[in-house]
């Protein structure tokens, strides 16, 4: 064992004495370097500001991504030309974010969409987070209107159709030529020019002409697309009726064939109006004999051109006719046409209906002498069809009645029979 080294004895006063403690060593000159004290400084400062940045981004995401305030699906406009703040003060008045504007805008640029955001009517859903609002408007998912364009309008009636409808901007610069729009159900962002539908639409009838005469039945009597337009059209005139379009061009192309006029009423009214589509009255007997390039009961073959403007399914229908022998038809009374291949047939189709008119027209008004009396029920509101006859017969002065015979001096070619001879 090693000894212990003795210890002194100290004094009384020196025993009560405090011991002294050892000074603390002295700094490196390393730690005292202004170099190190300044690092140590940023990396502190550096720390600091991640720690403040990655709780602001745990923030800003839960701001972000939060549900917003808006109770109920609502559509918004955004004006071109709208700033940030603009944007924000919109959005903030329409209830899609809360009070604080300042949040969206800082969204904006967390989300770097500061030049992205697209001026349309947009149709935000009910509680959208600032993340969904702003991605609807940097992706530009405007709000589309559906349109339907009714088949057989004229070009002039669906340009009006398009001034009066407030979603369009801008004037038809151009009056399209008739047969050249396609009917259809489109859809457009609000703000879209007058003249941009009309481009769409006649696109779109292009493109479907293009196909359906591609597919067309060789042997029709037809022999360009714009004749075929112009067939198409006097069929969507003639009927309503989905099942009787094909047949009623069958009784066109028959005519053509067989070299007979076509004598259909809805052309002597184009030659009439024109573009403006309606007579608002009966045809007179004087027009039926009326020099014009459109009356069907004159001149020989097709028209000159469109009388309205076809849709899909009639310019199939003229393409692709039933195949009958059919020369007539007749309204039956219930909406629909009986068709015959024999003249004789038909005027009993004709005496059929007249006595289903007189026993309707208990309270009618006996017609003008000048006047062909209205169409029968289930003809188109905007046409005057006749009942289709094909034998020439003595002309005599119609019986004044409230149910007049058929005229037979001329073949006719639509619906209705209520029509005075000449």
């Amino acid at each position: 064992m090693s000894e212990r080294p003795p210890i002194s004895p100290r004094s009384p006063r020196a025993a009560l004495e405090p011991e002294q403690v050892p000074p603390p060593p002295k700094r490196s000159e390393r730690a005292r370097n202004p170099f190190v004290v300044v690092g140590n400084a940023i990396i502190t400062v550096v720390l600091v500001s991640m720690i403040g940045v990655g709780a602001a981004y745990v923030y800003g995401k839960q701001k972000i991504e939060a549900p917003g305030p808006l109770q109920e699906d609502k559509i918004v406009n955004i004006p071109s030309r709208a700033g940030m703040t603009d944007i924000a003060d919109i959005l903030q008045r329409e209830g899609v974010i809360d009070n604080n504007r300042w949040a969206f805008i800082g969204s904006v640029f967390a989300l770097k969409a500061r030049s992205e955001l697209k001026p349309g009517e947009y149709a935000f859903q009910k509680y959208a987070s600032l993340r969904d609002v702003i991605g609807i408007m940097v992706e530009g998912k405007v709000v589309q209107h559906a349109v339907t364009i009714p088949e057989g309008l004229t070009s002039e009636q669906i340009a009006a159709r398009l001034s009066d409808n407030d979603i369009f901007a801008g004037a038809v610069k151009e009056m399209p030529r008739e047969g050249t729009l396609l009917p259809e159900t489109y859809k457009f962002p609000r703000g879209t020019t007058r003249d941009q539908v009309i481009q769409r639409m006649q696109q779109a009838q292009k493109r479907v002409l293009a196909e359906i005469w591609e597919r067309r039945n060789p042997d029709i009597p037809i022999r360009t697309p714009d004749q075929l337009i112009t067939l198409a059209s006097i069929v969507e005139k003639e009927t309503g009726k989905a099942d009787e379009r094909s047949r009623v061009a069958a009784v066109f192309v028959n005519r053509l064939r067989q070299r007979i006029k076509l004598q259909s009423d809805p052309t002597i009214i184009y030659g009439l109006v024109g573009g403006k589509g309606t007579l608002g009255r009966p045809i007179k007997r004087s027009e039926i004999q009326q020099p014009s390039p459109y009356n069907t009961y004159v001149v020989d073959g097709l028209p000159p051109g469109p009388i309205a403007n076809p849709g899909r399914a009639s310019l199939e229908a003229a393409a692709n006719p039933a195949r009958t022998r059919d020369l007539f038809f007749v309204a039956d009374g219930t909406g629909g046409h009986a068709f015959t291949e024999t003249y004789d047939q038909h005027q009993k189709n004709v005496a059929k209906l007249r006595t289903m008119e007189k026993q309707l027209q208990i309270d009618a008004v006996e017609p003008a002498d000048d006047a062909l009396p209205p169409a029968a029920a289930g003809a188109p509101a905007d046409t005057n069809p006749t009942a289709t006859t094909v034998k020439p017969a003595p002309a005599k002065k119609p019986a004044r009645s409230s149910a007049p015979p058929a005229r037979q001096g001329a073949a006719q070619s639509t619906a209705s029979p209520s029509v005075l001879q000449q």
